[in-house]
């Protein structure tokens, strides 16, 4: 479902941020920040509702006084592509053009490592991703700038292993698309579960956006796996992979993560193809008061909070935006030094829609512990977070919790 806010206010944002040469200059009136999303690409069909959740950050915090005295918060949007370069051009243009002062995103991981490397970190931006899961992104040179509102693809795919053995499935044939994502994920997914006794009969790296997977998929059913684990995008190789691997026989259950849940695998392949033969796993938070607050909020205001990575989205811009306030100044530095001071103890307790809350304690002297729709957001010394993992089943025409995964 497409909410009211991205209706409103999507088009306005990308047309500030596409147009080049008419950039919005920073005012005494307004502070900038950047958000790195793939509007179009193999995950464009995802963006809507992550973008409307850091829109809803931005719109508490106007709504409750602004920010820094009374300044608006501004969220400028560039488009990634979920592509490395594409990544460092709209990195460039959001820290160089509009001069953002720290950055929601970006999405995938490769965007994230190239926007991080060639951008972020040089300019000393800060950049907070709800949705980049790479392992590699933990041991990136960042300077303390990079973190993520959700856990690392090295936990993912140990959680992905284990559920895949308990659900019975005692061997699989492995693909993965071959980018940061994808090579991460399988790396953590296939250790766990040749370490939980699994059998992996099939093993092999894909390129995205081929036409046909016909050949590889007949090897990988050569060796009669329980079923096929999918680590990619739906929105490019696999929707392909899986239409094929049904239309001929190759495999009839199948296993995906964050990167498959995508309803566009339901609108092309059908619910009845599907309900009972694709599990699912993705980041996602534990009920808590944090999080029915966001979701209540973001169901009033037109969204939908069981799309994905919303709860991240809009926990990486209010985290932001506290920093800003914390540091008292839009200096990228002062506002990196100030993430973690708010994103963890010791402090007062605060969450979604606390806005004006933590600007009064901020002001009198008192420390903010800022706990999130996602949960706890206690950054590592890398900057991750612990995190949690559900399992996604189809019900109806859509993708949905069907609960915790408990690997204990």
């Amino acid at each position: 479902m497409k909410s009211s806010i991205l209706r409103r206010s999507l088009p306005l944002v990308l047309g500030a941020t596409l147009v080049a040469g008419m950039s919005h200059v920073s005012t005494a009136q307004t502070v900038k920040i950047g958000s790195l999303s793939a509007v179009t690409g193999p995950i464009a069909n995802l963006v809507p509702p992550i973008i409307e959740a850091e829109q809803l950050a931005v719109k508490q915090v106007n709504d409750a006084g602004g920010i820094l005295g009374g300044r608006k918060l501004e969220l400028v949007v560039g488009d990634t592509q979920c592509n490395a370069q594409a990544s460092v051009d709209a990195a460039g243009k959001l820290v160089n053009v509009e001069q953002v002062v720290a950055i929601v995103g970006a999405l995938c991981s490769g965007a994230t490592i190239g926007a991080a490397s060639n951008v972020a970190v040089p300019a000393s931006v800060v950049m907070v991703s709800p949705a980049s899961t790479s392992p590699e992104i933990t041991g990136l040179e960042d300077k303390d700038l990079v973190f993520r509102t959700a856990p690392s693809d090295a936990y993912q795919g140990v959680v992905l292993a284990k559920y895949v053995k308990s659900k019975g499935i005692n061997s699989v044939a492995l693909t993965f698309v071959n980018n940061d994502y994808g090579v991460g994920l399988a790396s953590a997914f296939r250790a766990a579960y040749v370490k939980e006794g699994g059998k992996i009969t099939g093993d092999q790296v894909h390129e995205d956006k081929k036409s046909s997977y016909r050949s590889e998929l007949a090897t990988l059913a050569s060796g009669k796996p329980d079923a096929l684990v999918v680590l990619a995008y739906a929105g490019t190789s696999g929707v392909t992979i899986l239409r094929q691997s049904l239309e001929n026989g190759f495999f009839k259950q199948f296993v995906g993560a964050d990167g498959m849940r995508d309803d566009i695998l339901i609108e092309q392949l059908g619910a009845g193809a599907l309900k009972d033969n694709l599990l699912i796993t993705q980041p996602t938070s534990k009920a808590n008061p944090a999080k029915g607050a966001f979701d209540a909020a973001f169901t009033a205001a037109g969204g939908d909070p069981n799309s994905i990575f919303v709860q991240q989205s809009y926990d990486s811009t209010m985290l932001i935006a506290l920093a800003i306030q914390k540091a008292g100044s839009t200096d990228r530095t002062l506002i990196k030094d100030a993430l973690r001071a708010v994103a963890g103890p010791p402090g007062v307790k605060v969450g979604p829609g606390d806005w004006k809350k933590a600007v009064d304690l901020l002001a009198s002297g008192q420390e903010i512990d800022y706990d999130g729709a996602a949960g706890s957001l206690d950054f590592d010394a890398a900057g991750d977070v612990a995190g949690v993992i559900g399992e996604y089943g189809i019900e109806g025409n859509t993708f949905k919790e069907m609960g915790i995964i408990d690997i204990n």
